[in-house]
């Protein structure tokens, strides 16, 4: 592996192949994604914190499905890091997709987190997602092909304490999605967008805020893999939105119908309830 990014200049493909982004591909929904996306041929670019993760996975996507797989070690969150994912996307000739899937929750209320944390979210969340959407747009509306997936949740269709800046930031998300579908509809290019909305999904993300997973019940709980399948499917069918799982769907077309003050009622839940299972 050369470099301390994983990049290096055979990494610089051929216009001929179609090349998938991905960041926070390191584990859960990410790293399903690269797996998926692997399988159906793609050369890839996997970005994330964790260096060994991404080298390793790099690695047995390459023996597993003779593709090119490269890794950036990035963290989203910092200007250095941000700028060297950004600077990455705009000198691949064959980009095809990016997926915005890099994020993180906390667990308190608002004004008990600290403010790093919290600017930490919304710079990862909504900043990294702008920077990282513009460059791989003005890269792909050109050529008329291509598509970005946001990785928002279906917390975006609802609020709850303990998860504040969460649910606004993935909400911030979803909108920001439907106007650039509206956007790209407008032009009439073929480039396409999503929002990808899971529920709860089996990954590390629960497991790093000390959530008990015993304390949700089983049938709420979706697999990583079966998520990507539905936004690949989604993307294969032209939809901007997909949320997983019916039980989402109902959930969240529920919430977006309601009126304010009920929506209000059922959202005000128990918080020590809301602090172990957060959405």
């Amino acid at each position: 592996m050369q470099g301390t990014s994983g990049l290096s200049r055979s990494s610089r493909y051929t216009a001929r192949v179609s090349t998938a982004v991905i960041t926070g591909a390191s584990s859960g929904i990410g790293e399903a994604f690269a797996r998926a996306l692997a399988a159906r041929g793609y050369s890839l670019v996997l970005i994330a914190r964790r260096v060994e993760r991404l080298e390793a996975l790099a690695r047995e996507l390459r023996g597993q499905h003779n593709v090119t797989a490269e890794w950036l070690a990035a963290d989203l969150a910092e200007e250095d890091g941000l700028a060297r994912a950004v600077d990455m996307l705009a000198s691949l000739p064959d980009l095809s997709l990016l997926v915005n899937n890099a994020g993180f929750g906390t667990r308190g209320y608002f004004h008990s987190c600290t403010v790093d944390e919290q600017e930490r979210m919304h710079r990862l969340h909504v900043m990294a997602t702008v920077r990282l959407t513009h460059a791989a747009l003005n890269a792909l509306i050109p050529r008329g092909r291509g598509a970005v997936i946001n990785v928002a949740s279906v917390a975006a269709f609802a609020r709850s304490s303990f998860n504040t800046s969460y649910c606004a930031t993935k909400s911030w998300m979803t909108v920001f999605t439907e106007g650039l579908h509206l956007e790209l509809r407008e032009m009439g290019t073929a480039v396409q967008i999503q929002a990808l909305c899971p529920g709860f999904t089996y990954s590390e993300f629960h497991d790093v805020l000390g959530v008990d997973r015993k304390s949700i019940a089983s049938w709420l709980w979706m697999r990583a893999e079966d998520v990507v399948q539905e936004s690949l499917r989604g993307l294969d069918r032209r939809k901007w939105l997909v949320i997983p799982g019916l039980v989402y769907r109902v959930f969240a077309t529920v919430m977006s119908k309601v009126p304010t003050w009920l929506r209000l009622a059922l959202e005000a839940r128990n918080p020590q309830r809301q602090a172990r299972s957060g959405p």
